[in-house]
């Protein structure tokens, strides 16, 4: 198992209370999320910038 540091952007919900969810769908994308920030709003362009820690399976997990 490794372990990666990656931000990403998640467009803004119009619910609040989906965000979260939204958030652990994308970070999901690259791997298991362990921990998660919300670090930036942009409004201009409604999106967040989150910072994340995630594991990916290796070779060596199999």
């Amino acid at each position: 198992m490794t372990t990666h540091f990656i931000t990403a952007e998640v467009d803004l919900t119009a619910d609040p209370a989906e965000l979260p969810k939204a958030v652990e769908a994308e970070l999901e994308k690259r791997g298991e999320p362990l921990r998660w920030a919300v670090t930036a709003v942009d409004e201009a362009t409604q999106q967040v910038q989150v910072e994340a820690v995630v594991t990916t399976a290796t070779a060596a997990d199999a």
